[in-house]
C-alpha cells in the first residue's frame, strides 16, 4: 500500500461575513477545495463559493456548545492531510485573532503536515469600516487593544491600560457578559459616560450599529436583545460611528451618569 505524503492544511481568514471582502487568494482556495472544515461564523454567501463537489465539514462552536472539541479539530485536520487531501479551515474573521489558528498550526506543525496560513479581514476592521468608525484617529485614540470577553478571571485581571483618553478598546465575544465587562472597566476607573458601539453581524445585510454610554452597555444590549456575533468598541471613537443612539440626549444622560456615579 502506497503511503501518501501529507497534502497542506489551509487555515484561510473568511472575514467577517461579506464575501465581497474575501482575499483572492481565499476566493480561489475555497473554490478548488476538496474539503472544507468551517466554523459557525462563516457565512453561507461565502460556502456557496465552494465547488458542488466539495465536501463541507461544519465543526461550529456557540457559547457553552461546541459540536467538536478543539482537540477533536486539530485532529481531524491532521487526518484529512495525511489521507492526502488537500484541506482548507474556513474560519471567521482573522485566522490568529480569537481564531485559535495558532493551536491548529501546533498540532499540524507536530504531525508532520504542511500548513499555511491566508490571512482575513478581522471582525474588528471590518465591522467598524462598515460603520465608518475609525478604531485610530489622530484626535481621539493612537493605541487599539483587542480582548475576549469570555475570560475566565474576568474581575481578577486589571483593564485600566486598556481604554480611556487616547486609546480604543474592542471586545470580542462580550455579549453575554457586557453588563461584568461594564461594571469591571468602570471598577478600574474608566468613566461611566465614555461613549460605547456595538456592532452586530458586522458587514453583512443585517448588520446593527448601537451607540450608548458605558454605564449603560449591559442594559442597552439586554433591550436591544443583541446577539452574537457582535464586537462592542470602548473610546471616544465610538462617537464617530453611524448609529442610531439608543440613550438619548447623550449629554444630559452623560450628566446624569456622572453624577450617579460619584
Amino acid at each position: 500500500m502506497v503511503k501518501h505524503a501529507p497534502s497542506t492544511v489551509y487555515l484561510v481568514g473568511a472575514g467577517p461575513g461579506d464575501p465581497e471582502l474575501l482575499t483572492l487568494r481565499a476566493a480561489r482556495l475555497i473554490g478548488a477545495a476538496k474539503v472544507i472544515v468551517h466554523d459557525g461564523l462563516v457565512s453561507r454567501e461565502i460556502l456557496a463559493m465552494a465547488a458542488p463537489e466539495a465536501e463541507l465539514i461544519s465543526v461550529a462552536k456557540q457559547r457553552s456548545r461546541h459540536s467538536m472539541p478543539q482537540q477533536d479539530i486539530n485532529a481531524l485536520l491532521v487526518r484529512l492531510a495525511a489521507g492526502g487531501q488537500s484541506v482548507v479551515r474556513l474560519k471567521g474573521g482573522d485566522p490568529f485573532i480569537f481564531g485559535r489558528g495558532g493551536e491548529e498550526v501546533d498540532a499540524c506543525r507536530e504531525a508532520g503536515v504542511p500548513v499555511e496560513v491566508v490571512p482575513g479581514i478581522s471582525a474588528a476592521i471590518g465591522s467598524a469600516a462598515q460603520a465608518q468608525l475609525p478604531l485610530t484617529h489622530r484626535a481621539a485614540s493612537s493605541a487599539v487593544s483587542f480582548v475576549a470577553g469570555q475570560c475566565k478571571g474576568l474581575t481578577d485581571q486589571d483593564w485600566s491600560g486598556l481604554a480611556g483618553k487616547g486609546r480604543t478598546l474592542v471586545i470580542y465575544m462580550g455579549v453575554a457578559t457586557a453588563a461584568d465587562i461594564a461594571d469591571k472597566l468602570m471598577a478600574d476607573g474608566l468613566a461611566p459616560d465614555i461613549p460605547v458601539a456595538v456592532l452586530e453581524n458586522g458587514t453583512r445585510h443585517d448588520m446593527r450599529t448601537l451607540r450608548t454610554l458605558l454605564a449603560d452597555l449591559g442594559d442597552m444590549v439586554a433591550r436591544e436583545q443583541v446577539k452574537s456575533p457582535a464586537l462592542i468598541v470602548v473610546g471616544e471613537v465610538a462617537a464617530h460611528a453611524l448609529a442610531r443612539d439608543v440613550l438619548t440626549g447623550w449629554g444630559a444622560q452623560a450628566e446624569m451618569i456622572s453624577e450617579m456615579h460619584k
